[in-house]
Parts: C-alpha cells; sequence; structure tokens
C-alpha cells in the first residue's frame, strides 16, 4: 500500500517540476551575473530527481501514519510553493518576487520537516537535504539579485 502512496506523491513531485521544462532559464538567465559558487547546471535535474524521489517516500510514510494532517498539509503547501517559483522567477523573470516564494518555500520545507518528523522520523529526515536544497537556492536567488540590481 504505501508503493501507491509513493507514486501518487512522485506524480505530485514531477508535476511541480515540469514548471522547469515549461519555464526553461534560457539565455536571459546565462547572461545575468552570477555567484562564483554556483552550482553547475547539470546538478539542478541531479538534485531535483533525488529531492524528489526523498520527498514522495516522506509523503508516502506519514500518509499512511495516524495523525498526519498537519504534516499532509505542509507537504501539499510547500509542493505548491515549489511549483511556484520557477514560473516566477524564469517564467516571469521576477528576481525579487522569486526570492519572496522561495523564502515562503523555505519555511513551509522546515515547518514540513518537523511536522513529518513528529509523525514518523523517517519522514522527516528524508527532508532535510530538501531543506538545504531550498537553503542553498534562497542564497543563490538572494546573490543574483544583489549583483544584477536592474532586474526585477
Amino acid at each position: 500500500m504505501i508503493w501507491v502512496f509513493f507514486f501518487i506523491f512522485l506524480a505530485a513531485c514531477f508535476a511541480a517540476g515540469t514548471t522547469g521544462a515549461i519555464f526553461p532559464p534560457g539565455s536571459w538567465y546565462e547572461e545575468l551575473k552570477k555567484p562564483s559558487w554556483t552550482p553547475p547546471n547539470y546538478m539542478f535535474p541531479l538534485a531535483w530527481t533525488t529531492l524528489y524521489v526523498c520527498m514522495s517516500f516522506a509523503g508516502a510514510r506519514a500518509a499512511i501514519a495516524p495523525d498526519n494532517g498537519l504534516a499532509m498539509a505542509l507537504w501539499s503547501l510547500q509542493i505548491a510553493l515549489n511549483a511556484l517559483w520557477t514560473p516566477v522567477f524564469f517564467g516571469l523573470r521576477k528576481l525579487k518576487s522569486g526570492l519572496l516564494v522561495l523564502s515562503f518555500l523555505w519555511i513551509a520545507v522546515a515547518a514540513a520537516m518537523v511536522a513529518l518528523w513528529q509523525v514518523d522520523w523517517l519522514a522527516g529526515l528524508l527532508f532535510v537535504p530538501y531543506l538545504v536544497w531550498v537553503s542553498i537556492a534562497g542564497a543563490l536567488n538572494l546573490s543574483v539579485v544583489r549583483l544584477n540590481k536592474g532586474h526585477a
């Protein structure tokens, strides 16, 4: 039964991830100034695939646990915000608005991690790499905003 839940959560993750195909970075992003520690482009799909699998296992484990309401609500909120960032940042090219979405995403991921941990410690642990990656993404987004003052 847990596998059914896993694949449902995985479908939600990859639905959110399709925004990357719909709104690819493009040449405008390549022309932006970025910090020297920006991960190479090939890292992003590798990282997100790994994170989506971890997030799906976390969601599936929590879905079959009792008293999971808050954890499931926060899981839903974080994947919605996850899906929103790419269209805002790459689609609309709104760097500061992207940072705002990413700030809310970080809060949602941290809250989901805590709520998941309370339902199932392994589910919470599976969100730790996600929080680390969103922290890196936030620092990168902030750096891009600061380095490119002329962009929204």
